[in-house]
């Protein structure tokens, strides 16, 4: 079975299309997909250089293209369409019933959803994202400003799961990472104990943790199956004593775990 192309258009970023075609398309498992984002499509002209290269890409693959399209103007849609591709446009179901209900009818307002619109903010995101860089991995411990704190032992998921709660949340995630020492006893470590409410523990399982160890330094004590299973389960035993709601992050993607964390918290933000 051939590639089916798939592309993401919008006159923004192309962000919000992405988002939503890469959901719709998961859901198909037989289809194979090449995808490609074409942003910053604000022109009548712009869309009909966008559907000359969908046009070559339908010959090159000897099939009907999907366009997932965030464009605001109506123009540019139709000259997306002149490329003879499926074309599903993100906004169309629930504008209508949305300008019923409000009364109002929609501007055709582009980069709202992504642009720098509201200065505080994109303030307070940077800030976030400022505050996880500077308390990543125990590098700052004056937790009195974090939102929450992720303890876990290396590699099991902290880093990137703070930033994406800082960048999409504006959180400010700290993390901190179990040492040897700290993991010599089954309770908390004394610097972590007044922030105990702000904890959330990650696990990992012992082989996956020692697989992404080893790409990381290959064949040292650190990457050892031993002292992975070791660590995780003495970080475990320490959850359990202290409490410390945790999770999995084996098969558990960056998304899942900063949504499970922010519910178990009970911390409540918008996402932006």
């Amino acid at each position: 079975m051939g590639l089916r192309p798939v592309f993401y258009i919008s006159d923004g970023t192309g962000i919000t299309a992405e988002t939503i075609g890469h959901t719709l398309l998961t859901q198909f498992q037989e289809t194979r997909f090449v995808s490609e984002r074409i942003s910053f499509v604000d022109s009548v002209e712009r869309a009909r250089e966008a559907a000359e290269r969908i046009r070559k890409a339908a010959e090159m693959h000897g099939v009907r293209p999907v366009i997932i399209n965030s464009c605001v103007d109506n123009e540019v849609s139709a000259a997306l369409a002149e490329s003879g591709a499926l074309l599903l446009d993100v906004f169309a179901p629930f504008i209508e019933p949305l300008e019923q209900e409000f009364g109002e009818t929609r501007r055709h307002a582009v980069g709202q959803a992504h642009g720098l619109v509201d200065f505080e903010t994109y303030h307070r995101r940077i800030n976030a994202m400022n505050y996880a860089l500077t308390h990543d991995d125990g590098a700052s411990i004056d937790y009195a400003e974090a939102d929450l704190i992720l303890v876990a032992v290396s590699r099991a998921g902290k880093t990137p799961t703070c930033v994406y709660l800082a960048l999409h949340y504006g959180i400010r995630a700290a993390n901190y990472p179990l040492t040897e020492e700290d993991l010599e006893h089954d309770r908390l470590p004394p610097r972590l104990r007044p922030y105990r409410h702000k904890l959330f523990g990650l696990t990992i399982d012992p082989i996956r943790l020692q697989q992404i160890r080893q790409e990381r330094r290959p064949n040292s004590r650190y990457a050892k199956f031993e002292t992975c299973k070791r660590e995780v389960a003495a970080a475990e035993m320490m959850f359990r004593a202290e409490r410390i709601p945790t999770l999995s992050t084996t098969h558990t993607s960056i998304e899942e775990i900063s949504s499970k964390v922010l519910s178990t918290l009970g911390i409540r933000r918008e996402m932006f």
